[in-house]
């Protein structure tokens, strides 16, 4: 069984290595495999390093090396360079690079300006974190260099763009956002094997990320909506959004600006071309929800890795319900 994930940061690596713990508990584990496709519209340039947020943290959280209590960043961290640099006054004082996370960026760095590709250091990433030997292949969702910015008001009656990690990091996201931009997106091609993933899949998986900012973004590339439109497997989703409200993160922030209802219902509509699956909150399971997907309710939250995996097993279950779904019988919604 080949299984695609598209996902973003911390809730989409929780939910990957629940799926992970929940396939070892299944006699076909040996014949199963991951594709996961990070968003990579969070990225960014710090202190002459490309930094990739969601990508590092599917390697840190699937490789075991994850700072639990955050669900970001190398366990057991320092941060001397960031406190020398800070001194120095080089790089923002709102983002925090830690020592062993830094590693990881001079690495990147290097071999992108050796003339490697992201998914050729990606590559080279996840093998330093083992995930070829748990059976994970992670891909960038592009080699296209992107970058979100957030669109605020300038104060003067007027607006300007920062960076969505400045809106996020430094502002939590308090600055009314009047839209999303994404430098490169629309030059973007999907990186190599992406569309084969979704193709080609036995069951496509959405995991509980930020629909708009992670989950929106891989979506953006060119060709991703349309392979999911066409393929054969059932596309399930779980919401992001509990009882109207983000576990954590700001996913409400984020719908606001684009009118959409700040609700399971709300976020399902904006997959509702390729949607055959949704699993929502208890909390949620009265809402109307848009036609052509089957929607069941349960307990969402991911308390710990045994609830990621009874989360993740819950999703396959209702794909292998779906199976029959695909191109033929998929139309508009």
């Amino acid at each position: 069984m080949q299984i695609t994930v598209l996902a973003g940061g911390v809730g989409g690596a929780r939910f990957v290595r629940g799926l992970l713990s929940h396939l070892r508990t299944r006699d076909d584990a040996e014949q199963t495999s991951v594709t996961v496709v990070g968003n990579t519209g969070d990225d960014i340039t710090l202190v002459g390093l490309r930094v990739c947020p969601d990508l590092d943290t599917l390697l840190y959280t699937l490789g075991d090396g994850v700072d639990e209590g955050q669900g970001w960043g190398r366990a057991q961290e320092s941060t001397r360079v960031a406190g020398e640099l800070a001194t120095l006054g080089v790089g923002p004082d709102w983002f925090t690079l830690g020592d062993l996370d830094l590693a990881t960026h001079l690495a990147r760095s290097r071999w992108l300006a050796q003339g490697l590709t992201l998914s050729e250091v990606t590559a080279r990433l996840a093998q330093r974190w083992g995930l070829p030997d748990r059976g994970v292949r992670l891909l960038p969702a592009t080699d296209t260099p992107i970058e979100t910015h957030v669109v605020v008001d300038d104060g003067e009656g007027g607006e300007r763009a920062i960076h969505f990690q400045e809106w996020w990091v430094r502002h939590g996201a308090s600055l009314p956002a009047r839209r999303f931009t994404v430098a490169g997106l629309g030059e973007a091609k999907a990186a190599p094997h992406v569309l084969d993933a979704l193709r080609t899949a036995d069951v496509v998986l959405f995991p509980p990320s930020n629909p708009v900012v992670s989950i929106g973004i891989i979506l953006g590339v060119p060709g991703v909506r349309e392979a999911l439109r066409g393929t054969r497997a059932p596309v399930v989703g779980v919401s992001p959004l509990l009882g109207g409200r983000p576990v954590r993160g700001h996913a409400d922030a984020c719908l606001a600006p684009l009118g959409v209802e700040v609700s399971a219902a709300g976020v399902a509509g904006l997959y509702a071309d390729f949607l055959d699956g949704w699993l929502v909150d208890d909390a949620d399971a009265g809402l109307r929800y848009p036609a052509g997907a089957q929607v069941r309710s349960m307990d969402l939250l991911m308390r710990d890795t045994e609830g990621a995996a009874r989360l993740a097993g819950a999703a396959l279950d209702l794909g292998r319900e779906l199976s029959p779904v695909g191109a033929g019988t998929r139309g508009p919604r």
